[in-house]
């Protein structure tokens, strides 16, 4: 069973189950999924939900930084609810060790030898560490190796 599919079960067990809050953090990544396949014309699949499901998160974890800055703890809720929903989509975290183990086997893969080589490092790492990692923790990784 796709991610997809997995959601779109899910939905249905939440009317039945007349779980508002759940339905509605399904109905916003349905509506992401299909703002993508209306705007770039494709089927989205599993790697790409990935990224959807990424970029929501990320989405979440700024929202709820904002709001704990602004003292507002009934919108953390909400949205800390809505992260914990979205990452059950998502594959297991990787640790800290298995990601630093993958940027070593990355430059070593790609030959990087200095900062301007980084995008090709970026780029044989993506899609093994799409929403199983921090992209922002694994470029930091990679600038501390290439310097």
């Amino acid at each position: 069973m796709t991610i997809k599919e997995r959601i779109q079960s899910e939905i249905k067990e939440a009317m039945r189950a007349q779980d508002k809050q759940q339905l509605g953090t399904l109905r916003l990544i349905t509506a992401a999924i299909k703002q993508i396949e209306v705007d770039e014309r494709i089927e989205v699949d599993d790697a790409r939900l990935l990224i959807i499901l990424d970029k929501m998160v990320k989405q979440r974890k700024e929202s709820i930084h904002q709001y704990e800055a602004a003292g507002r703890n009934d919108l953390v809720a909400v949205e800390q609810y809505e992260l914990d929903l979205i990452r059950r989509y998502l594959p297991t975290p990787l640790s800290d060790d298995e990601i630093i183990a993958l940027v070593a086997e990355a430059i070593q893969a790609t030959q990087a030898e200095k900062m301007a080589d980084m995008g090709k490092v970026m780029a044989h790492l993506k899609p093994q560490l799409q929403g199983r990692a921090d992209m922002s923790t694994v470029s930091a990784l990679i600038k501390a190796q290439l310097t």
